[in-house]
């Protein structure tokens, strides 16, 4: 955190990577976007040496050899000028292939309407403690530290996710805010015996698909504090669902944040109404100032495509119904992994799941349903079939079904698709 702050400040381009990079992705990062001087742990001295990086390296800390801390320790400080801060640059959050990388221009005049929407619907105060959960290379972990900085608010952090420390630094700390992604939600609420604490006030879910189950039974236990914010690494926070929405809507992301622009275009780009699905797109909010490397998402009358696939309800709250490359056309029908994946979510024998489409060559593609069993639970293949089937319609229904004993995670809650049959 010092080293982004401290390198920002001096006018420099300051790139945050994302720590579950391999070698390989992690030295074609480094080659497009640059990179003068590298600054990492030396848990990953293995992964940089295998990069093929030949710059500068520089430990953050080290009890053996040069590292900024050193370098405060023996540096006279003097003060510098630069005439503006430098980009920001996060990656997005792909689960395959080699990341983009998302530019952003910070300012007070950019920064001021976003934090202020978010004041309006999220009970946060200054001199509260935040504890943040997720990485800070992710636009929801980056997001708060910056907002928690802003507005006076004491930020608590740790060098990755563990949920026994978490919900004792909420307790501990009298945090009045926790910050989280949904798969973090789900291990609290595996925890029998939780030492909540009455200062906390709001509870943040952000960076995936926050399922009715989960929202419903982590208020029905905590209270209602949850809120669920919805956005991108280009935008920042786009939407935000109150508890309130979470109960009269549930799995709604909320209702657009102040001098934020949502359309659902469909694939002619005409706006649809209420009630229809289309791609989301966005305009406004944090200061998008392009991919580097050229190249990005679609862009309509200054809207960028969010890449999701959603709807409005007649109130106004935006629904996340899958995103445009996870759709499959199973015997001629168009179907969302994810209203899958809610649906069996809710199963009292599922503990986690996720559902893929995969080719096939008799309907061209078909579900495929990777299924963590809870504890004691005897969940048969059938069994998960005939749920679906039950709810929802017949070509929705997985053809085939996996029991595994647990799903392949990026450090942000994302399944890895690629690992799921390893």
């Amino acid at each position: 955190m010092e080293s982004v702050l401290a390198a920002s400040r001096l006018g420099n381009d300051v790139v945050l990577l994302n720590t579950d990079f391999s070698a390989v992705q992690l030295g074609q990062v480094l080659e497009r976007e640059g990179i003068g001087l590298l600054v990492h742990d030396e848990e990953f001295d293995s992964v940089v040496a295998n990069s093929g990086f030949k710059g500068r390296r520089l430990l953050a800390w080290t009890d053996d050899g040069e590292s900024i801390e050193s370098l405060m320790d023996c540096t006279e400080a003097e003060p510098i000028w630069t005439e503006k801060a430098g980009r920001l640059v996060v990656m997005t959050s792909g689960t395959t292939g080699t990341p983009k990388g998302a530019r952003h221009d910070l300012s007070v005049s950019v920064l001021l309407p976003v934090a202020l929407s978010h004041l309006l619907r999220v009970p946060v105060r200054s001199g509260a403690p935040i504890v943040i959960a997720p990485p800070l290379f992710h636009v929801l972990g980056l997001g708060y530290l910056v907002f928690g900085l802003a507005v006076g608010m004491p930020v608590v952090l740790s060098r990755r996710f563990d949920v026994r420390e978490t919900v004792d630094a909420v307790a501990d700390c009298e945090a009045g805010a926790l910050v989280a992604v949904p798969v973090m939600l789900q291990r609290i609420l595996e925890l029998e015996d939780v030492p909540w604490s009455p200062s906390l006030r709001v509870v943040v879910s952000g960076g995936a698909a926050l399922h009715p189950h989960v929202s419903d039974a982590f208020m029905d236990r905590f209270g209602d504090v949850l809120v669920n914010v919805y956005g991108a690494t280009e935008t920042g926070w786009a939407t935000i669902a109150t508890s309130d929405d979470l109960r009269d809507a549930p799995g709604t992301v909320g209702r657009p944040s102040c001098g934020i622009s949502i359309k659902i275009l469909g694939e002619d780009g005409r706006e649809l109404p209420a009630g229809e699905t289309g791609e989301i797109y966005t305009g406004g909010g944090l200061r998008f100032a392009g991919y580097t490397g050229g190249g990005g998402k679609r862009v309509l009358d200054g809207l960028t495509g969010s890449g999701d696939v959603g709807h409005f309800d007649k109130a106004g709250r935006l629904f996340i119904d899958g995103r445009t490359d996870d759709m499959i056309v199973s015997g001629g029908e168009n179907v969302f992994p994810g209203e899958v994946e809610g649906l069996l979510g809710s199963h009292p024998g599922v503990a986690e799941v996720s559902v893929r489409g995969v080719d096939d060559a008799k309907f061209g593609q078909r579900l495929v349903a990777y299924v963590v069993r809870k504890d004691g639970a005897r969940l048969t293949e059938d069994e998960v079939k005939a749920y679906v089937k039950e709810h929802l319609a017949r070509y929705k229904v997985p053809r085939d079904v996996r029991f595994v004993d647990e799903l392949p995670r990026t450090s942000t809650g994302k399944v890895k698709a690629g690992e799921l049959d390893g």
